[in-house]
């Protein structure tokens, strides 16, 4: 097996870099990727712990991008070096989720809750904060139940506490991963929230502006629509991957390492017929 997707606690997981790199090795997978949100941090610690465990390791990130409906995430897979490019994004999309944030917790404390950001900081273990940690705070101050109920009432979509996230230019992010080494690609294509008679059109211009990858598989989508992206992204010449987006059982139940869409197992073959030439072959 082999997981091209993955987050650590430096930012949503609930794992270290290197206890991830350890548990994917109890898990007997070949290959694994950290993909954190809008950071690299981790990626020194986790191949250096890789090279210890002998697992192959692809260093990656998972940038926010700007787009019209759903949400667009940019997988950047096998990064050789952080281009100045990437740490500059990496930097100012942080920036916007302090901002973000700060606007949460002003919108909470103008409806009388007792919360503070300095408090939300100091509650967790990362500095790139986002609402599962919210959730998390709000469960310790006893505010809701569980998790869940954090999302469901308060910081989901739509809930009066959601504000939309800050993403950066897709150009730009591309260019940035290219720099880098690395291979982009597009993180589940679903969540672009762009109808089926649509995709193609769309794919066609991502892959023009310099997408080589989709990830057709992925846990939050129903197996015979990943079956349909994967199709599609052949018939268009993309480079097929498939991932978890492990964050850790304690924050998603129903994802697990090295398993994707349909409970499927994330077959070898992902990364070593499709991606790997790919990576090797990049140029910095």
């Amino acid at each position: 097996m082999v997981d091209l997707h993955t987050h650590s606690n430096i930012s949503d997981g609930i794992l270290n870099p290197i206890g991830l790199i350890s548990y994917a090795v109890e898990q007997n997978l070949s290959a694994i990727a950290l993909t954190d949100h809008d950071s690299t941090d981790g990626i020194d610690a986790a191949a250096k712990q890789a090279e210890l465990k002998g697992i192959d390791f692809i260093p990656g990130v998972e940038l926010t991008i700007s787009w019209p409906t759903g949400e667009f995430h940019l997988l950047g897979l096998g990064i050789k070096r952080v281009s100045a490019r990437l740490a500059e994004i990496t930097e100012i999309l942080q920036k916007n989720r302090i901002e973000r944030n700060k606007q949460i917790i002003l919108k909470m404390q103008e409806n009388g809750f007792d919360v503070s950001y300095e408090e939300l900081v100091a509650s967790v273990e990362t500095k790139c904060i986002g609402r599962p940690h919210f959730a998390e705070y709000l469960v310790k101050k006893k505010l809701v139940r569980n998790r869940q109920d954090a999302f469901n009432k308060y910081i989901a979509k739509g809930r009066p506490y959601y504000v939309e996230k800050t993403g950066c230019n897709l150009d730009e992010a591309i260019t940035a991963i290219v720099e880098s080494g690395a291979v982009p690609v597009l993180a589940h294509p679903l969540s672009l929230y762009v109808s089926w008679g649509k995709m193609q059109n769309v794919l066609e211009d991502l892959k023009e502006r310099g997408i080589v990858g989709i990830e057709a598989f992925h846990p939050g989508a129903r197996l015979n629509d990943c079956l349909r992206l994967e199709e599609l992204g052949k018939k268009l010449g993309f480079c097929i991957t498939a991932g978890s987006d492990y964050h850790g059982e304690a924050v998603r139940k129903d994802r697990h390492l090295g398993y994707t869409a349909g409970d499927r197992k994330i077959e070898d073959r992902f990364y070593y017929e499709e991606l790997k030439p790919l990576i090797d072959n990049a140029e910095i």
